[in-house]
């Protein structure tokens, strides 16, 4: 969640850029007040706002905040529409904390009674912080790896001192897909979206996908070791007759936001992996560590350039699928990571500044006989490039009041063991890497 949530950036990403040659009824009114100025707008039922002088319409607080602000100072880069917005002499933050605690969305109840920071607020605190940040020279792996007004040396993502209390650093609530319309540029690009069923637009999936549980078994345990964002990549093959997707090898990228010397090697090294394997690149895959396992608007973007790139110049269609960890989300049942995939499909032709439609793909689940070697020397080199770092996870600490993050990083690569080997005996080799590591 927070700021970072999505950060992963482009330096992480490159591999799918630069190898795409491998033919891979009027409501009651809402007043903002700007330096003495008052403007008047209707809310509407969907949330939206029609500014009442124009009859503009708004799709949210921050929107109509932001254009009002311009036009009082064209130098205004962003709007804090939930705090500077009042609904019957109310500020909407308010509104939005009731919300938050009637639908209990996980909020520690010593902060249910704080305003929390809306999304306008957090957006012109950043780009403030980033001006400042920009001038003094921090480096985008230091910002990717803290909170707003955290120092370099705290983690992004604090836990709770409390046992059973795990506190996301922001509740990030999904929105429908419908709900988002056109562009817009005031909107967080770390919104989630839901996904859509092609069975809800009367539409059947394009293509199979088969995943393999090793593949699952390694992003699950790549995306637990830190509180940041990870990002790696997808290596299978593609049947164009039987339109096939079969997912067999998770290549895990060990780099940082911003450290592109380091990117390009790892991708290097994964593109002579696939090579020697004889796979071809199918997709990729990220954690939202503590958020629901949904694409942002961000994701939303990359991976329709992704498809489109992977595609490349053939006349063939040829998917490119996504994969989302959520390891720490609490709003998930159990122990268990959600992992999600996803594929976008593109906007109606009627509408092409949309957003692509995110949409949730179903996919075979194909259990292997065995933990073979090459990923247990990948979760090796996993746990050796996280040693130390202040996003670590430290999975000896608590959990929950019954649970360490060690016994739910187990409970979690349960279901996701191969066939002919023991749970135990994986366990074991599961704790073997790590006591190395450490």
């Amino acid at each position: 969640g927070g700021r970072g949530a999505d950060s992963y950036g482009a330096a992480s990403c490159r591999l799918m850029r630069c190898r795409a040659c491998w033919v891979l009824v009027p409501a009651p009114a809402s007043r903002l007040w700007l330096q003495g100025k008052k403007f008047l707008g209707d809310l509407q039922p969907d949330g939206r706002i029609m500014w009442q002088e124009t009859g503009q319409v708004f799709n949210s607080p921050s929107a109509w905040a932001t254009h009002c602000k311009k036009l009082v100072n064209p130098a205004k880069k962003s709007g804090c529409g939930w705090a500077s917005v009042k609904y019957k002499g109310q500020k909407l933050d308010k509104y939005k904390a009731t919300w938050l605690r009637l639908h209990q969305l996980h909020t520690p109840a010593a902060a249910a009674d704080e305003s929390p920071a809306s999304e306008g607020e957090e957006e012109e605190l950043l780009m403030e912080e980033e001006e400042e940040e920009v001038l003094a020279g921090v480096s985008a792996e230091d910002k990717s790896r803290r909170a707003p007004g955290k120092s370099p040396s705290e983690p992004a993502h604090p836990e709770a001192t409390t046992l059973g209390k795990r506190v996301d650093s922001k509740i990030r609530v999904p929105v429908r897909y419908c709900m988002l319309g056109s562009r817009d540029s005031a909107r967080n690009p770390h919104t989630l979206v839901e996904v859509t069923s092609f069975a809800a637009i009367n539409k059947f999936q394009p293509f199979n996908v088969a995943v393999s549980s090793n593949v699952l078994f390694l992003l699950d345990f790549h995306s637990h070791l830190t509180r940041s964002e990870v990002v790696g990549y997808l290596g299978g093959r593609w049947d164009i007759n039987s339109q096939m997707l079969t997912v067999l090898r998770a290549f895990p990228c060990r780099s940082r936001l911003g450290d592109a010397e380091t990117a390009a090697a790892i991708e290097e090294e994964i593109y002579q992996s696939l090579f020697l394997r004889g796979l071809s690149l199918v997709g990729w895959y990220h954690s939202h560590p503590h958020s629901p396992a949904l694409p942002s608007l961000q994701d939303i973007d990359a991976q329709m350039d992704y498809q489109l790139r992977l595609q490349g110049s053939s006349n063939g269609f040829q998917p490119c699928l996504a994969l989302l960890c959520s390891p720490y989300y609490s709003g998930n049942p159990g122990p268990e990571s959600k992992i999600s995939p996803f594929w976008v499909m593109p906007p109606p032709e009627q509408r092409p500044s949309d957003y692509g439609i995110p949409m949730d793909v179903e996919m075979a689940y194909v259990q292997d006989s065995f933990l073979t070697n090459d990923i247990l020397h990948e979760m090796m080199l996993l746990v050796e490039f996280y040693k130390g770092a202040p996003d670590l996870v430290r999975l000896q600490e608590p959990w929950s009041q019954e649970q360490t993050y060690l016994d739910k990083l187990k409970i979690s690569l349960a279901s996701r063991t191969p066939k002919d080997q023991s749970l135990c005996h994986v366990l074991e080799q599961v704790c073997s890497v790590l006591k190395q590591g450490s």
